[in-house]
C-alpha cells in the first residue's frame, strides 16, 4: 500500500504551538475584556438543525453553509456559521429563569462554505458578546465599549480603528424625508448596504427605481456616503443630506452616552452602515481599521425580535461579533504581534539539569514532579548528555527563567540555581527552589 501526502482542507488552518500562542493571545484580550465588562462565558454545539439558520436568514443562506444529513436520519444539520442563533435559542429555552440582563460571551469556531480569500476563511474563530433583556443606547454602547476595551489591550488606538455607527430607526426616518415610499424602505436600506460594491451609475439607477426624483437621488447618494465623527454636531450631517436634525435623534442619544463613557473619539457616524441582516432593529455598527486594507474587524447591532422568533418571549438584545482572521491581519500590519509567535508561549519557571552522578539522576524526576505539584511550569531534557553547558543552552532556548543544576552540592542538601535572564548563579537549599522560582515570576 502506497503512502499519500495529506494537507489541511482549503480555507482551514493548522495551529502549531507558535501559531496557537498568537491565537490565544488574541483570545485572552477578548476573554479579559468580556469578564471585566461583566459578561459570562457560554458555548453551544458545533452544529445545529439547519432550520435554525433558515428561520433567521432565509433559504438563501443554505449555499453558504456546510450542511449535511446523518445517514439514516431525517433531520438536516449545518455547522454553525455564526453564534447568534444558538445564543437566541439558548435564551429562549430558559428565558423565565435567566437573570436580566443576560450578558454572555463566547469564542467558538465558525464554518462558512465560501471561497477563501484574505481575511475570510472557511473555518475561523469569532468573539461574540451579547446583552439581552434590556434596551437603549447605554446597553448598545456597553457592547461597543467592550469591543473597544479588547482592541486597546491588543495595542490598537482610535487613530487606527473607528467604530462606524448608524441606526435603523434614524435611517428609516431619513429615507422617508428623502421621499422613499414606506414599501421601498427595505430596498433602500439594501441599496445603502451595497454602496461600496456598485458603480456610481448603477447606484443612481437603482436609487431611481426607489421612486426618487433627480434631487432625491442626489441627496440619497450624499446620504449613502455621509460620515463624520460622532462628536460633531448632527445638525451638520442633516444639513449636508437636506433633512431635519430630528431624523437623527437616535444617533444623538448614542453620542451623549459615548461621551459619558469616554469612548467618543473611537466613534463616527456612517449613514451607509446598514448591516444587511434583516433582523437588526436599531443601532448598527462596524469596527473598521483606518487604512481600509481589511474587511471590517467586527460588526453588530440591536436585534430585538430574534429570541421571540425562536420560541422565547419578546426580548430586546444587542450583540457584537469579531473574527480572529481579519483582526490578526490588522495587528500584524501594525507590528502588534511578534514575528515569532513562540515568544508568546508560556515561559518555564524552572529547567532542571543533572550534572551527572547517581544521586543527581535519582533526585531529578522526584524534584521535577514535586515542583510541578507546587504549581510551577517545569521542564527537563530528554537528551542523554550531561554536559552542563549544552543543557544550559537548551534551557535558554526553552526560555526558562531559572535553571536548577543538580550536582555535587546535593550531598549537602543544596543545588545551584542560575538566573537565565540575569546570568547570575548561587547555591540554595533544595527545599527553597519553589520559593525562588515564584520570586522570579513576573
Amino acid at each position: 500500500m502506497g503512502t499519500h501526502s495529506f494537507q489541511a482542507p482549503k480555507g482551514t488552518r493548522d495551529f502549531y504551538p507558535a501559531d496557537l500562542a498568537v491565537r490565544r493571545h488574541i483570545e485572552a484580550a477578548w476573554r479579559s475584556a468580556s469578564v471585566d465588562c461583566g459578561f459570562d462565558e457560554v458555548d453551544g454545539p458545533t452544529f445545529e438543525h439547519l432550520e435554525l439558520y433558515t428561520a433567521k436568514s432565509g433559504e438563501g443562506i443554505v449555499n453558504e453553509l456546510f450542511s449535511f444529513r446523518r445517514a439514516g436520519g431525517e433531520s438536516d444539520y449545518a455547522l454553525r456559521p455564526e453564534f447568534t442563533p444558538t445564543l437566541a435559542r439558548m435564551i429562549a429555552a430558559h428565558a423565565g429563569s435567566l437573570p436580566i440582563p443576560v450578558k454572555w460571551f463566547a469564542i467558538p469556531s465558525m464554518f462558512r462554505a465560501e471561497r477563501p480569500q484574505r481575511g475570510r476563511l472557511r473555518e475561523f474563530f469569532q468573539w461574540n458578546i451579547d446583552i439581552a433583556g434590556v434596551e437603549g443606547a447605554p446597553h448598545d454602547l456597553d457592547v461597543i465599549a467592550c469591543g473597544i476595551l479588547a482592541l486597546e489591550r491588543l495595542g490598537l488606538p482610535p487613530r487606527d480603528v473607528q467604530v462606524r455607527i448608524s441606526h435603523r430607526a434614524a435611517l428609516a426616518r431619513m429615507l422617508a424625508a428623502l421621499g422613499v415610499p414606506a414599501d421601498k424602505t427595505a430596498d433602500a436600506m439594501a441599496l445603502l448596504d451595497r454602496r461600496d460594491k456598485l458603480k456610481p451609475e448603477e447606484f443612481a439607477q437603482r436609487a431611481g427605481a426607489l421612486g426618487l426624483s433627480a434631487d432625491g437621488i442626489a441627496r440619497f447618494d450624499t446620504a449613502a456616503r455621509a460620515t463624520q465623527p460622532l462628536s460633531a454636531p448632527l445638525a451638520e450631517l442633516a444639513a449636508k443630506i437636506g433633512v431635519s436634525p430630528d431624523e437623527f435623534a437616535a444617533l444623538d442619544e448614542l453620542r451623549a452616552h459615548a461621551s459619558r463613557m469616554g469612548i467618543l473619539e473611537w466613534c463616527s457616524v456612517d449613514i451607509g452602515i446598514v448591516r444587511g441582516l434583516a433582523y437588526y432593529t436599531g443601532t448598527v455598527f462596524e469596527f473598521h481599521e483606518i487604512s481600509g486594507a481589511e474587511r471590517a474587524l467586527a460588526g453588530g447591532g440591536r436585534y430585538d425580535g430574534l429570541v421571540e422568533l425562536f420560541g422565547g418571549p419578546k426580548m430586546p438584545a444587542c450583540g457584537l461579533g469579531m473574527g480572529d482572521v481579519v483582526l490578526a491581519n490588522a495587528l500584524r500590519d501594525r507590528n502588534l504581534l511578534p514575528s515569532d509567535g513562540a515568544t508568546l508561549l508560556p515561559r518555564p519557571d524552572v529547567f532542571v539539569i543533572s550534572a551527572g552522578g547517581e544521586a543527581a539522576e535519582a533526585e531529578l524526576p522526584k524534584l521535577v514532579m514535586s515542583l510541578r505539584r507546587a504549581g510551577l511550569h517545569v521542564r527537563t531534557t530528554s537528551k542523554t548528555t550531561r554536559n552542563v553547558g549544552k543543557l544550559l543552552g537548551e534551557a535558554g532556548k526553552a526560555r526558562a527563567r531559572l535553571a536548577v543544576i543538580l550536582g555535587a552540592e546535593l550531598a549537602d542538601g543544596q543545588v545551584a540555581i542560575k538566573d537565565l535572564d540575569a546570568g547570575s548563579q548561587r547555591l540554595v537549599p533544595i527545599s527553597a527552589i519553589a520559593d525562588e522560582a515564584r520570586r522570579s515570576q513576573p
